[in-house]
């Protein structure tokens, strides 16, 4: 955990609390815990958790500012709860909405929501609003067509879900304009962006910038793809279930 605190104080300026470190453990023992009967992750070694899971999820401060922010973000595919449940741990003042087609998943994360206190809504003029954090159950077509959640983000990520194409369509729809989708890309993206500019472009995106990097003492690679929402994705999007998957654009 020192070295987690170290790289978040390198790429922010501040440390994480005690209370944030230990947040940190408690949601390490609780994954281990649950993935003995669910399967949420194969990497379970502590500093592999670490490096891999929590670290690669907090990389992005260091080059998207969301340090003492309110954004809205959604973490749409989230899995386990990465990268939402990380950053909303280093980053108190985001409202996060975790969002996951696997209900057994979801059921998971509000577990770790409520054992963490993450939704807290305390306010003071010594400590910054904290944001909600909510898991919501729902596949991607049906969430960027709700009313309540379609263009409504100022930020949207998503690690290992799909690839830029597909991805696209299933979470471009929540961004809200002027609002950015950053997905957690490999190093080796560059193709699959040129395959993915279509999809991109139709769905009311402009690629900006994708930046890459190193995690501290290791050889892993990570590629952050920022693509600005520049108009209303049109309301033929996103198509049913399966469909993007099936037929890309």
């Amino acid at each position: 955990m020192e070295r987690l605190n170290k790289y978040v104080e390198q790429l922010t300026g501040s440390p994480l609390s005690e209370t944030q470190l230990q947040q940190f453990e408690t949601f390490y023992d609780m994954l281990i815990e649950t993935n003995k009967v669910m399967n949420l992750t194969a990497i379970t070694d502590r500093d592999e958790v670490i490096l891999k899971h929590f670290m690669d999820s907090v990389a992005l401060a260091g080059y998207y500012d969301i340090k003492d922010k309110s954004l809205k973000v959604i973490d749409v595919g989230t899995g386990a709860g990465f990268p939402g449940i990380p950053l909303k741990i280093a980053f108190p003042s985001l409202n996060v909405t975790l969002f996951d087609s696997l209900n057994k998943r979801i059921k998971f994360l509000q577990s770790v929501i409520d054992e963490l206190g993450l939704d807290g809504v305390t306010a003071s003029a010594k400590s910054p609003a904290v944001g909600n954090c909510e898991a919501i159950h729902g596949r991607a077509e049906e969430g960027g067509r709700n009313k309540n959640m379609r263009e409504s983000y100022d930020l949207v990520v998503s690690r290992a879900v799909a690839n830029m194409s597909v991805l696209a369509e299933y979470t471009l729809p929540f961004v809200k304009e002027g609002g950015y989708l950053i997905p957690y890309k490999t190093l080796t993206v560059d193709e699959e962006l040129d395959a993915g500019k279509k999809a991109i472009s139709i769905l009311g995106g402009k690629l900006e910038k994708v930046e890459k990097l190193t995690l501290p003492d290791s050889d892993i690679g990570r590629s952050f793809v920022f693509i600005k929402k520049i108009k209303a994705t049109p309301k033929a999007y996103p198509r049913k279930a399966g469909t993007a998957s099936k037929q890309p654009l």
